[in-house]
């Protein structure tokens, strides 16, 4: 599980996919790329930023196809994160297609020109290193752990994929059958399957794109055709809408050189239109009613609008949540699970699927639920949630609080930023390239978090978390209740 700087409470649905992988044998990097014709670029890179004296020491340069490298060397651990990451996510699939960008991903692990159906797993699982990928709201990455001295065989294994994927009926229908047997499993038969994670964005979200079934309806995901996949491909999985990231114990010009001679020779090609992404302005309280046909108990939600990415009152929004739902001292916490004892946890937060709130480049939901006994109606537990988001907007939070608060946030950015993994340390870097075209920027976390003040917490519960812009899901359940504890069966 990857770690993440604001995984503080409990999640439900983390995994929003899992690619399938086998494996076999693999050729050595220098005899492939021999092979291929491929030969090292000398001219020096378009751009770089190098951070001094960081929390991280980022390197930041491109080349001239368009692809963002990103290295960030470590020498603590003789380990290197190698990941790849592409700049389309469940966000943006197709209409007729939902939960395309998932299975896209899954294609991806099929075989490529120098490597057969496989042979990825192989080689990296053979040789002691883990490797995953994951579809999110605005990328998918495929990311690999390995003996530091493997790099560069990693890097010309992600480039050959990124060259040369290969895509043909059989591993099209095999896939298929894959995530469908996936969407079955993980949403269709589990009690609360999708629930917050896919419900709230549909009831909370106007705009299509953000408000769809990302995980696939099995209609669609059923009649995805090859074409549609080589569409896909070329549309998206371009150097130019790509990050490559390579953190841990590497040397920077080498490893700089080795993204040349592998990904370099990929042509460079238009990336596909992105779609108009942004949401109207909600005016009115959503109140949406849903049924579980599998859940025994009910279950209650509620969700506000995230302020714009990167500005103070996201950052805010950041201590908020962490104010909210942060932990045992949390204030949701404190008053619907100790006082009230209306459930026995309160999950949820910024992007709460990944518990992420660095992670997307679109309109998000700070979300928060809870599963509790019929006896207690819904409105009484948002009566008591009105109590506690209502001190944050007519009261200001005690500093003493928010140093606590700010000491814990701090303490994650560390231990993500020294994980042996460095999994979180990867997502970040690349979302500040994709997103911002500044992978530094993962050295103003923290400085973020510290501009925020009591004021600026209330100013923003004022105008971000008033009812007028909150939608609440009440899941119904449709299965029997479990017996009390001493009842007969």
């Amino acid at each position: 599980m990857i770690e993440s700087l604001f995984r503080m409470g409990g999640r439900i649905a983390l995994l929003a996919s899992a690619a399938a992988l086998a494996g076999c044998a693999s050729p050595t990097p220098s005899s492939a790329a021999t092979a291929a014709g491929q030969a090292v670029s000398s001219k020096p890179p378009a751009t770089e930023t190098v951070a001094s004296k960081p929390l991280v020491n980022v390197v930041y340069r491109k080349l001239e196809n368009g692809l963002k490298v990103v290295l960030a060397p470590d020498p603590s651990v003789p380990t290197a994160t190698v990941g790849v990451y592409y700049g389309v996510g469940w966000r943006v699939e197709p209409k007729d297609r939902t939960g395309y960008a998932h299975l896209f991903e899954h294609l991806m692990f099929q075989g490529s020109a120098n490597l057969p159906k496989g042979a990825f797993n192989s080689l990296i699982e053979g040789n002691g290193g883990v490797l995953n990928g994951s579809t999110r709201w605005d990328y998918t990455n495929y990311y690999e752990v390995v003996p530091s001295h493997l790099a560069e065989t990693v890097l010309w294994a992600e480039a050959d994929r990124m060259k040369s994927l290969n895509l043909t009926p059989e591993t099209l229908k095999n896939q298929q059958d894959v995530v469908i047997s996936e969407v079955r499993v993980n949403v269709l038969n589990q009690p609360y399957g999708g629930f917050m994670w896919l419900d709230m964005p549909q009831a909370a979200f106007s705009n299509w794109y953000n408000a769809h079934n990302f995980y696939g309806d099995l209609d669609h995901l059923q009649a995805a055709t090859l074409e549609d996949a080589k569409r896909f491909r070329e549309q998206y999985y371009a150097p130019g809408n790509a990050v490559l990231v390579v953190a841990g114990d590497i040397d920077v010009e080498k490893t700089w050189a080795w993204a040349q001679k592998y990904f370099g020779t990929i042509a460079a090609r238009p990336v596909g239109q992105m779609p108009d992404i942004t949401e109207p302005e909600q005016t009115q309280e959503k109140v949406v009613h849903r049924t579980d046909p599998l859940a025994p108990r009910p279950a209650l939600a509620f969700a506000y609008h995230v302020p714009p990415r990167g500005t103070p009152e996201w950052y805010a929004f950041g201590m908020i949540e962490a104010l909210l739902q942060g932990g045992d001292d949390a204030r949701l916490t404190q008053k619907l699970v100790r006082e009230k004892g209306y459930t026995d946890s309160v999950m949820g937060g910024i992007n709460p699927l990944l518990g992420d709130m660095f992670t997307y480049n679109g309109p998000m939901l700070m979300t928060f639920g809870l599963v509790h006994d019929a006896s207690i109606a819904p409105e009484a537990i948002m009566r008591d949630v009105d109590t506690v988001i209502n001190q944050l907007r007519e009261q200001p939070v005690p500093q003493s609080e928010l140093d606590r608060i700010r000491t814990r946030l701090r303490s994650g950015l560390y231990d993500m930023v020294g994980s042996s993994t460095r999994f979180s340390l990867m997502d970040l870097l690349a979302s500040f390239a994709l997103f911002d075209d500044n992978p530094a920027k993962v050295n103003t976390i923290e400085q973020g978090f510290a501009a925020v003040t009591p004021q600026l917490i209330q100013e923003t519960a004022r105008k971000y978390l008033a009812p007028t812009k909150r939608t609440v899901l009440i899941l119904e359940p449709g299965a029997a209740a479990p017996a009390a504890k001493g009842e007969a069966k």
